[in-house]
């Protein structure tokens, strides 16, 4: 169960190497056509149109034509967030800065620690007090708090003296500092923790769902996942159970998606709806959420696919699967990957060691220790 206790943010080792660039290759719609040499040691996701990649344990960004962007000789990286807001967080001689997707300094390096972009500000840190810019490097909120979470609905959780509160975008302190711990807003509410259990504010600080639980989710698709003595439901914004607290918590349990829930009960995993229906039966012995509607399960140690009436539409017979998206999978037969349609057609035969799922018509693959990007 995801709390603001567990959110950790963690930086990249520090090191120097020279850097070599691929050269651009034209991008095509050929499934399985490499469009991004296979030469980096680590690549994610393409976001906003561009990849962060490593190479020799420096970081850039690749764009879709293979071409570095953003030369790899930077020496810390986001991975969970990439590129954000067309600003990429990275640092140099180990003071951290951003570049945009040109590779152009638009706020100096000069930080100790920064963050992605999000809702317009970033968090940066500058001897061990944190604050927020806006993206000109204007700082917007003083750095004085020990500790603070991204912006969402116009206001930041952040910490002082262990005590937890929110501030505005102008760096006034909205809600008062006074909470054990607190998350960022989602959906509305905020989940805060007060003589050591759980509850939710509104937007006034209004405590709209008491502080009563051992651990909390935040709200997701109208919905929060709650435990307390290990057993996990769920309620909706208004604080009613809607889903029964009998779950098991175990990953990953406490949020919908797609309109289900992933529940676990006995070693045994199901889905649930939003009026705390199992429509899919507690029989698996694994599974993840939907995505595209369909959601990946596992049997005798084999994955496959079913629908929201629990109907099975891909055979579980897949050493291991990633879940859909842009309508490809990624799936592991005889200690190689490859990506299936929703048919179950494989479309990419398993070929590669790794495999990501695809963003933007491109999906990072590894092969010969070696990771590339190719196309659908």
């Amino acid at each position: 169960m995801k709390t603001a206790s567990s959110i950790l943010l963690v930086l990249a080792c520090v090191l120097h190497a020279p850097s070599v660039y691929p050269q651009s290759q034209p991008v095509t719609s050929q499934p399985g056509k490499v469009v991004v040499p296979t030469v980096y040691d680590e690549v994610y996701d393409i976001n906003d149109g561009i990849a962060l990649v490593e190479r020799n344990k420096l970081w850039g960004y690749v764009d879709k034509t293979g071409l570095e962007a953003i030369p790899c000789k930077y020496e810390s990286y986001f991975p969970t967030e990439g590129i954000a807001e067309g600003l990429a967080c990275l640092a140099e001689d180990t003071w951290f800065g951003f570049l945009n997707k040109s590779g152009q300094q638009v706020i100096p390096f000069k930080y100790d620690e920064a963050w992605p972009f999000k809702d317009g500000y970033a968090m940066v840190k500058l001897d061990d007090k944190c604050g927020f810019i806006n993206k000109q490097g204007r700082v917007v909120v003083p750095l004085k708090y020990e500790l603070v979470f991204p912006f969402s609905a116009g206001m930041a959780a952040v910490m002082a003296n262990k005590q937890w509160g929110f501030v505005g975008t102008n760096g006034s302190e909205i809600i008062p500092l006074k909470y054990e711990e607190a998350d960022s807003f989602c959906e509305g509410l905020a989940a805060v923790k007060l003589n050591k259990l759980w509850g939710f504010i509104d937007l006034k600080a209004r405590e709209v769902i008491p502080c009563q639980y051992d651990l909390v989710e935040s709200f997701k698709e109208g919905m929060a996942g709650v435990e307390t003595n290990g057993k996990l439901g769920f309620v909706n914004p208004s604080g009613a159970v809607v889903v029964p607290m009998k779950y098991t918590y175990t990953y990953p349990c406490g949020r919908f998606s797609e309109g289900m829930a992933v529940v676990c009960l006995d070693k045994k995993w199901g889905f649930v709806d939003k009026k705390g229906r199992e429509l899919v039966p507690l029989k698996y012995t694994g599974a993840d959420d939907y995505h595209e509607g369909l959601a990946k399960v596992q049997l005798a140690g084999k994955w496959g696919f079913i629908n929201k009436a629990g109907a099975p539409v891909i055979p579980l017979r897949y050493d291991k699967a990633n879940s859909f998206s842009e309508g490809l999978a990624g799936i592991k037969r005889d200690g190689k990957w490859g990506y299936i349609d929703k048919t179950g057609r494989e479309v990419i035969p398993p070929t590669y060691d790794e495999a990501l799922g695809f963003h933007g018509g491109l999906a990072g693959v590894k092969l010969n220790g070696k990771w590339g990007f190719i196309s659908k």
